[in-house]
């Protein structure tokens, strides 16, 4: 049960939300803990387990100068259809 079900992959830009404070921070994923929170590297180098509601990724087509947004659970619900090679 990795990053991979979710969407995601290690050393991924994220943005999360700890419950005590209402700014988002940037860090990046790691992997999955114990509880099944998400283990993320602050940009301090700090690790952090943050409960995946409380977590941000770039959306599908973001670029660099245009980045949008959105919840880890709803990339998390998609379904996508495997590449072909």
């Amino acid at each position: 049960m990795g990053i991979q079900r979710l969407g995601l992959e290690a050393g991924e830009a994220i943005r999360f939300r700890r419950p005590d404070r209402t700014r988002w921070q940037d860090g990046t994923v790691t992997g999955i803990e114990r509880d099944g929170s998400l283990a993320i590297a602050d940009r301090d180098g700090s690790h952090r387990a943050v409960p995946a509601e409380l977590v941000l990724v770039r959306a599908a087509g973001s670029t660099r100068k245009s980045v949008r947004w959105e919840p880890l659970l709803e990339r998390a619900a998609r379904t996508t259809q495997l590449q072909l090679f």
